[in-house]
Formats: structure tokens, sequence, C-alpha cells
């Protein structure tokens, strides 16, 4: 049973970090409807945020539907998880080191997920579970 309160749990990760990057994708493009496009040319122009929401979007949706992957017990799943969280920590090490407090604590809270999801995904009752799901029983 432990097993699948961890794929549970990497479910539960991965639908919320999905869910984050399909909003953030929205709300950049609710932003520019509203307010335009702001900022330096080189960052601000309309193929540049266009593509900048299509990457969020396909994000957030690989992500769902690795979390469904987890759900479901299915192996595939982890490879693109473990790779997500790689990103992941790309992203969140920096920020937990910069000097405003929001970006600190986001940084801080992305950093623990992605370490947590790592660790889970690669703990050994995991791939347990994940095989034995995958292997079709013995008729004896």
């Amino acid at each position: 049973m432990r097993g699948n309160r961890v794929l549970r749990s990497l479910a539960f990760i991965s639908a919320l970090e999905g869910i984050f990057f399909v909003a953030y994708g929205v709300l950049i493009g609710i932003g520019v409807l509203t307010f335009g496009l702001t900022g330096p040319e080189a960052v601000s122009n309309p193929g540049g945020v266009t593509l900048e929401v299509l990457i969020f979007l396909v994000f957030g949706a690989g992500l769902l539907l690795t979390a469904a992957g987890w759900w479901k017990v299915r192996r595939w799943a982890r490879s693109p998880f473990v790779l997500a969280q790689m990103l992941a920590l790309v992203v969140s090490i920096p920020l937990a080191t910069a000097l405003g407090s929001v970006e600190k604590l986001t940084g801080l809270v992305v950093t623990g997920m992605a370490g947590i999801g790592l660790v889970l995904a690669l703990l050994p009752a995991t791939t347990a579970r994940l095989y034995r799901a995958a292997t079709p029983p013995e008729s004896g």
C-alpha cells in the first residue's frame, strides 16, 4: 500500500504544477489582452509572447497528463516527471536566492516540491509499484 500512497502524492505534485503552468500561461495571455505588450521590444513582441504562452500551456498540459499517468500507475509517467522536476530546480534554486521576499518564497516552495517529487519518483517503493502494475499476473 505504501507504493500507492507515493504514486498518489506524485500525481498530486504533478497536477499542482500542471495547473500552475496552465494558469500562468492564461494569466500572461489575459495580461497582454488587457494591458497590451509592455517591456523591451526584444521580449515583448506578439510572436515572443505567443510562444511563451504556448510553452507554458503545453508544459502544464504535459504535467497534467503525467499526473494522470501516476494516478493510473503507468511507468512512462516517471521520465517526464523527473525531467520537469529537474527543469524546475534549474529555475527555482536561483529564484530562492533572490532579494525579493515573494521571489524567494516562490523559489523555496518550488525547490521543495521538486526535491520531494524527485525523491518520491526515485524511491524503490515507487519502482516496485510501477513494475508490479506492468507485470501480468501469473496463471498457475
